[in-house]
C-alpha cells in the first residue's frame, strides 16, 4: 500500500471542496504539480485515473489523494453517472510518501533527550494516510465531507473557517484509520508494552528479570525488540525517560537537585548528576540556572 506520511505539527489544513456529479463521458481533468492534495471519495460509479506511473479505478465506497506534485490524469471517461467529494488541502510541513511505513525507531523521538534550546519547541509526530483505500467508516466520512460542502457556503462568516478546520481533521483521522487500525507487529506490540511499563514504574528499582515478569516477555527478548523498535535497550530507554522527567521538575519546581534524583528514581545524585550531564551536556544545576529569571 502506499502512504503519505505527514510530519505534524504543523496540522494539514483544508482549502477548498465540495460535491459533483460527472455525467457518463466526461472525464476528470489532468493537471500537473498543482501544488494540493486533492482528496477525492466516490460515492457511485468509477472515477478512472493515473498520477505518474500508476493507475486507479476509484470505484463506489473508494477514496484517492492525488500528490501536489505529481502529474495526475483520466484513463478514460466515466461510464456512468460518477458521484463523489472532492477537498484540497496543502501542510506547510513536511511529508513523505513511501510504500514501506517508517519504523517506530525512525519516527520516535520518546526515548531521545531533548536538548536544553528545544525544551519548548513542539515535538512532532507522523499521520499516516493510504493514498488509496476503501475507508473503514464511509459513511461516517461522507457526513463530514457534507458538512465542510455546506460551511464553504458561509466561510466569509467570523468563526466559520476555524470550524471547518475541525471538521477536516476528522477527515484525516477517518481516512488514517484504515492504517492506524490494522495490528501492530509482535515484536512492536512487546517494545510498546515494555515502554510503558518502564514510564508507568520509572521511579521504582526495575531489573531486566523483574521487567520481563512484569509484562510476560523474556528479557532478552524485549531487549531485542526495544532495540529494534526503539534503537535502545530497556534499560537507556527508562535512563532518558528519568532524564525527561527531572527537567521538568528542575524547570516547574524549587526541589533539591538530590530530591529531584531521588523523584525520577536515581537512589545516588552523583550517578544522577553524571547521568544528565551525559545527555544533556551540563550538569542539572547548570541546566536550572539556564532557565531561572536574573
Amino acid at each position: 500500500m502506499s502512504l503519505i506520511e505527514l510530519t505534524i505539527p504543523p496540522l494539514p489544513h483544508y482549502i477548498i471542496g465540495g460535491h459533483y456529479t460527472m455525467p457518463p463521458g466526461h472525464r476528470h481533468p489532468s493537471r500537473k504539480a498543482i501544488g494540493v492534495f486533492d482528496l477525492i471519495v466516490v460515492m457511485k460509479g468509477c472515477l478512472y485515473m493515473g498520477e505518474e506511473d500508476r493507475q486507479y479505478e476509484v470505484r463506489a465506497g473508494h477514496m484517492l489523494i492525488l500528490r501536489p506534485d505529481a502529474e495526475h490524469y483520466s484513463t478514460r471517461a466515466c461510464e456512468e453517472d460518477t458521484e463523489y467529494y472532492w477537498a484540497h488541502f496543502r501542510t506547510l510541513g513536511d511529508w513523505v510518501c513511501v510504500e514501506t511505513p517508517l519504523t517506530p525507531m525512525q519516527l520516535s523521538d520518546s526515548a531521545e533527550p531533548i536538548p536544553a534550546a528545544e525544551q519548548f519547541a513542539p515535538r512532532t509526530f507522523v499521520k499516516r494516510l493510504p493514498q488509496f483505500a476503501k475507508p473503514a467508516n464511509l459513511t461516517l466520512l461522507e457526513s463530514k465531507l457534507i458538512q465542510l460542502a455546506q460551511m464553504s457556503i458561509n466561510d466569509h462568516i467570523h468563526g466559520v473557517r476555524w470550524k471547518q478546520q475541525l471538521v477536516f481533521q476528522e477527515v484525516v483521522d477517518l481516512i488514517s484509520a484504515s492504517v492506524e487500525a490494522r495490528s501492530p507487529t509482535p515484536a512492536l506490540a512487546c517494545a510498546e508494552k515494555a515502554a510503558s511499563y518502564l514510564r508507568q514504574h520509572y521511579r521504582e528499582d526495575i531489573t531486566a528479570q523483574s521487567l520481563g515478569e512484569s509484562i510476560n516477555f523474556h528479557p532478552v527478548y524485549i531487549a531485542r525488540c526495544m532495540k529494534r523498535e526503539f534503537g535502545c535497550s530497556p534499560f537507556d530507554y527508562l535512563l532518558r525517560f528519568r532524564i525527561q522527567q527531572a527537567k521538568m521538575l528542575l524547570l516547574q519546581t524549587d526541589l533539591s537537585i538530590s530530591r529531584v534524583a531521588e523523584e525520577v528514581g536515581f537512589n545516588q545524585s552523583a550517578y544522577f548528576a553524571t547521568c544528565f550531564t551525559r545527555y544533556e551536556g551540563m550538569s542539572p544545576r547548570q541546566y536550572r540556572q539556564r532557565f531561572t529569571a536574573s
